[in-house]
Order: structure tokens, then sequence, then C-alpha cells
């Protein structure tokens, strides 16, 4: 049998975001009983995105960032969908090029995350937004 939760993380503006331990707080739940299983999580917009990285130093996050910018920046070319503002087009292509889920292995009731692995929102957006995941447990 599966397990399912959906739920809103706390608002944020563009960056990239720490969310192992607010994932955590929300699927405890549905991990307790698992011995051996996979966590999926889904977020439901299309200008922000889900991925693992490294969760120690808070420069990886500003540079991981930064990199995303090089690659997609908001005035490389003329973007032609801009009716949330300039960011509106080039956050749904870095959406597109990071994803809208993650998995994670998960051992006797605990996510088998590498040691120094974390569950990351990238926030492409200016402005800060609520963001919906889901997230299943099989």
């Amino acid at each position: 049998m599966g397990w399912q939760k959906t739920f809103t993380l706390s608002r944020r503006s563009k960056g990239c975001h720490l969310i192992t331990d607010e994932v955590l707080s929300q699927i405890k739940p549905g991990l307790k009983d698992v011995q051996v299983g996979m966590l999926f999580l889904f977020v439901k917009h299309t200008s922000c995105a889900l991925t693992l990285n490294e969760n120690y130093d808070p420069d990886v996050r500003r540079d991981l960032d930064n990199a995303l910018d090089h690659v997609v920046g908001e005035d490389m070319i003329p973007w032609l969908h801009t009716d949330e503002g300039p960011d509106d087009s080039v956050s749904h292509t870095k959406s597109s090029l990071v994803g809208a889920t993650v998995s994670v292995p998960i051992s006797n009731g605990s996510l088998n995350l590498g040691t120094w692995q974390g569950i990351y929102l990238t926030e492409f957006r200016h402005i800060a937004h609520t963001r919906t995941v889901v997230a299943t447990i099989l």
C-alpha cells in the first residue's frame, strides 16, 4: 500500500532553498513503517523545481542559483511569454531543465540520503511564492 500527502512549503523568493527538514516534518507519518521503499516528491508549479544537492555549505546554494542564471538568464534572449513579468518564461525554462520531481530511497523508516545531500526547492520567481508538493511513498 502506498501513502500520499499534499502539503504547502513556506513562502520563498528566488534562490535555492534547503527544504529537507520541512519535507521530513510533513512525511514523518508515511515513513515510520517503511523498511524498504521510495519517496517521490512532485512540485505542482512550472516556475520552480526540486533537486538534490550538497546540504552543508550555503555557498553551494548561491553558486547553483548563479549557475542557473548564467545558463538561462532573463536578458539572454527576447522572451515572448512575460505575462507575469520578465522572470516568467525564464522561470519556466529553468523548471524544465531542473525538473519537478526527486526520488529518494527509504531504508528502515528514514530517507537514505548521502551524508551531504539535501532536498532543495529551486525557486525561479523574484516575488516570494508558496509551493505545493505531492509526496508519495511506495
